[in-house]
């Protein structure tokens, strides 16, 4: 998928978040969206990914051979994010297992859970999971997702050294020909990408 955006711009009342952001991201290609915290970082990534309305400029989304709008391209997009929440009652094998009603998943649910290393809690509800497991668990749900687009917002959060290394084992191996866009100020996060974008750039 490619995502062609013009003049793009979203405020909260009188405030402009960012105004102004045209760019072009390309398939298969890796995109950071950096700036400080509160910049708007998160609410570009939430506009892109038409999780939120913008307030003028257009954003188009075009693949080959389907018809793509603001209202369907959930469907060739997944995403993972702090504030996107788990069914906590549960378990790891239940969660993956109807995430897979939405999104076909590239791989079957044990060998995900084998990967991002919890197999001991696949019977385990997420209510008595920590962060790092809860996120481990965010970021299988958007990595096996078989969807031509990737959001990632701020994806290391909550992991230790391990989940770290996880993550960037994911991006290694299973985002081959994906268009991948992460919101981040974490340069460990972001550092493979081909382009980096400043939100500070797109302000008033």
């Amino acid at each position: 998928m490619q995502i062609n955006v013009t003049n793009l711009g979203k405020r909260y009342n009188r405030e402009w978040i960012f105004r102004h952001f045209d760019y072009t991201f390309m398939p298969g290609k890796k995109y950071a969206i950096t700036g400080p915290n509160g910049s708007g970082k998160s609410t570009l990534l939430q506009v892109l990914a038409s999780a939120i309305l913008h307030n003028e400029g257009n954003v188009q989304y075009e693949m080959l051979d389907v018809q793509c709008s603001s209202d369907t391209v959930y469907k060739h997009l997944a995403i993972a994010a702090p504030y996107l929440e788990l069914i906590e009652e549960m378990t790891t094998k239940e969660m993956l297992a109807f995430h897979a009603q939405f999104k076909q998943l590239q791989l079957p649910v044990t060998e995900i859970i084998k990967i991002i290393s919890l197999e001991k809690a696949t019977n385990k509800q997420i209510r008595y999971f920590s962060s790092g497991m809860k996120q481990r668990l965010k970021l299988a749900k958007a990595f096996f997702s078989d969807t031509p687009v990737l959001f990632l917002d701020e994806p290391t959060t909550n992991l230790d050294e391990d989940g770290i290394a996880l993550y960037h084992h994911l991006i290694a191996h299973y985002t081959k020909d994906k268009l991948v866009i992460i919101s981040s100020n974490d340069k460990q996060e972001y550092d493979f990408c081909e382009e980096v974008i400043s939100i500070s750039n797109f302000k008033n």
